[in-house]
């Protein structure tokens, strides 16, 4: 089966929204601890998230590590039955993110969105338990004092890319589309990060989740493509010429059979 694509975060401490979440289509549903709760209401928020796994299912995205709400985050959802797994953000510690891995025995998807995890980025893909990495990059650019722009985060997003590959992880996702109600806009962002080679998005309303899905998905004039060009690459043993008169070989036609994977 193809990862997860989209990704939906929900509040820790807003519980009738919970329901709702799940019952939106996103691939992956998140409930946060971090950024969405206030500091006053963590405790009530990990008593909620422990309440909806003990007969829903979900994401976690604990407090990051070192921040006085981590612990107490990790003790809450351990053992929970509806854990999926974690999202450990400002990841930049390959031992903490194992360590986290090690005690609730559940897949890590490492939020890389500081200056000091992108730089250890190779180090944060390959610790154990790390199954996937995803971008913040709003944190990034706070942190680096730049513009959360595609032309300032470019850098940032290929070598995620290119650390996830060479881990042999599954295609990173890419960070959320501060954008709600255009649904144009994010399916255009949506499309710019699955051509620099992520699958998946963060998204922060449940608007957002078809226009993501579009945008990460393959377009109907590249099925075509890949369809021709495996029609016509049919029964020969070397390189031949396509529908567009350009070469296929080898990389073409992994990139044909890629894009009509289910």
């Amino acid at each position: 089966m193809s990862p997860a694509a989209t990704w939906l975060f929900v509040s820790g401490n807003v519980s009738g929204r919970f329901a709702k979440a799940a019952a939106a289509g996103a691939d992956a549903v998140v409930v946060d601890l971090e950024d969405a709760v206030r500091p006053e209401d963590k405790d009530a928020a990990r008593a909620e998230t422990r309440r909806w796994l003990t007969g829903g299912e979900a994401w976690v995205r604990l407090n990051a590590v070192g921040t006085p709400w981590f612990d107490a985050d990790v003790e809450a959802v351990a053992g929970a039955t509806g854990l999926l797994g974690v999202l450990v953000p400002k990841a930049e510690d390959p031992a903490a993110l194992a360590a986290v891995s090690a005690r609730l025995g559940i897949a890590v998807v490492a939020l890389v969105e500081t200056a000091a995890g992108l730089h250890r980025v190779h180090d944060v893909a390959t610790a154990p338990g790390v199954t996937r990495l995803a971008f913040g990059s709003l944190d990034l650019a706070a942190d680096l004092g730049a513009d959360d722009t595609a032309e300032a985060m470019l850098f940032a997003r290929s070598t995620i890319v290119l650390a996830s590959r060479v881990a042999g992880l599954p295609a990173p996702i890419d960070g959320v589309t501060t954008v709600v109600d255009d649904a144009d806009a994010v399916t255009t962002a949506a499309r710019y990060a699955r051509s620099l080679g992520f699958r998946g998005k963060l998204c922060i309303h449940p608007a957002q989740i078809a226009p993501t899905a579009r945008g990460l998905a393959p377009g109907a004039d590249e099925i075509a493509w890949a369809r021709a060009v495996l029609q016509a690459a049919e029964g020969s043993a070397g390189a031949v010429t396509g529908p567009d008169g350009r070469m296929i070989d080898k990389p073409v036609l992994d990139r044909a059979r890629a894009l009509l994977r289910p």
